[in-house]
């Protein structure tokens, strides 16, 4: 079934073709219909699906049905992500969708002069896709009520569970209607979602998506057994490798992402990073630059995991083993989206191995090995551009002995 066919307002119809929406995804097919029912549902979908669409169109298409009929009034629907860059990219897809419908998406966030989103707020904003800390601050002032709201989208929830947003989550549903709409977007799912999501929903629809294997299969994933402190010359190496590739690579913390960062630029590669100490507009700017190509490389922790949906990422490489099974997941669906084919590559130093084995237990499958042989791991070391070694500087240092043996010939004796 084509969107065409769909009974979608007219002006949503053009804005899903000029995107290249034609057909709906498994899970948008699968949603869509009980989001419009007004039904509660628990959709669990692999990365780059298509869930963000899946939520975002039926929503639109309630707001303008109800319109006609000036049953709309102030804040129509609240989307709570776990975190800044998420919300942006959501705000992003809610614009798109809902062009020229004079339906306004607001994305409430921190980090930024809250002045833009209070005056969105004012101006009648009807969709609201915010992080909670910034939300509540608006709410405890008396600028943001939630008398009218018929919908509440939980997106990652799994990850706002894991950020500790579970209070948060109680508490907005206290603000909202008895009577009031509630969705569950998630890659993921544990136990602790479950009994979230049953606790605040009446009879849930519940979507899931290929659940025996969470990782998309436009993705192909490798591990490689590397010692912790070689690490970055593998890196380097594989930069090398693929120049022109739009690489994504994951570490476990902050200090790690400046690190690596400050490792690469050593050796003359130039990356980007994206952490928590970031301010908001440096975090905008970063990731401006990865998404237009200025700069190719860009180093996250896992924070910014769910909300870095740049088309064209080539390849994810997991510098560091993620702390949460779950987390490896969202890491390589940053690859292979769509339609699009996806290459993801893991570096395991002999104390990450019990973190491999969780890995591989959740995702029910071993993780494809990358011999590297003993001679090769030597190169490797060997050629880097930070190594003793430097076979660019060996070259330059034997022709310039050849050059002065040259000018300078052996004098017999």
């Amino acid at each position: 079934m084509k969107f065409e066919q769909y009974p979608f307002d007219d002006r949503i119809k053009t804005n899903l073709l000029n995107l290249g929406f034609k057909r709906p995804t498994d899970i948008q097919f699968k949603a869509i219909p009980s989001v419009l029912k007004g039904e509660d549902v628990l959709a669990i979908a692999q990365t780059g699906t298509g869930k963000t669409a899946a939520f975002a169109i039926p929503v639109l298409q309630r707001i303008l049905s109800e319109q006609r009929n000036n049953s709309v009034k102030g804040v129509y629907c609240v989307v709570m992500v776990p975190t800044r860059e998420l919300a942006i990219q959501i705000t992003k897809v809610f614009r798109e969708l809902g062009a020229h419908t004079r339906v306004e998406t607001a994305c409430l966030i921190g980090g930024v002069e809250d002045k833009i989103q209070i005056e969105a707020i004012e101006r009648g904003a009807r969709i609201l896709i915010t992080t909670p800390g910034r939300m509540f601050d608006l709410h405890h002032r008396g600028i943001l009520t939630f008398q009218d709201t018929k919908i509440l989208v939980l997106d990652e929830a799994d990850q706002m569970l894991a950020l500790g947003f579970y209070k948060d989550i109680k508490d907005v549903v206290r603000l909202l209607p008895r009577k009031h709409q509630t969705l569950f977007f998630s890659a993921t799912i544990n136990e602790e979602i479950k009994e979230l999501a049953y606790s605040l929903v009446f009879n849930p629809i519940r979507i899931q998506i290929s659940p025996k294997d969470p990782v998309s299969k436009n993705v192909d994933h490798y591990i490689a057994f590397i010692a912790m402190d070689d690490k970055r010359f593998f890196l380097e190496r594989l930069i090398r490798e693929n120049e022109e590739k739009k690489i994504l690579i994951f570490v476990r913390t902050k200090v790690r992402a400046e690190r690596v960062h400050q490792a690469m630029n050593r050796v003359g590669l130039k990356t980007l990073t994206i952490h928590g100490d970031k301010t908001q507009d440096e975090r905008n700017d970063v990731m401006q630059q990865f998404r237009e190509g200025t700069t190719n490389i860009l180093i996250a922790t896992d924070l910014s995991a769910r909300g870095i949906d740049i088309e064209g990422v080539n390849l994810v490489v997991n510098y560091d083993l993620p702390d949460v099974p779950e987390n490896y997941v969202h890491r390589v669906g940053r690859t292979g989206r769509g339609t699009q084919k996806g290459l993801a590559y893991a570096f395991c130093a002999e104390e990450e191995k019990p973190l491999l084995q969780e890995i591989e237990k959740y995702t029910t499958k071993e993780i494809k090995v990358l011999d590297i042989d003993k001679s090769d791991y030597r190169l490797t070391i060997a050629l880097t551009s930070e190594g003793e070694n430097n076979w660019t500087k060996l070259i330059q240092e034997s022709e310039k002995l050849q050059s002065q043996r040259k000018r300078k010939p052996f004098k017999k004796k």
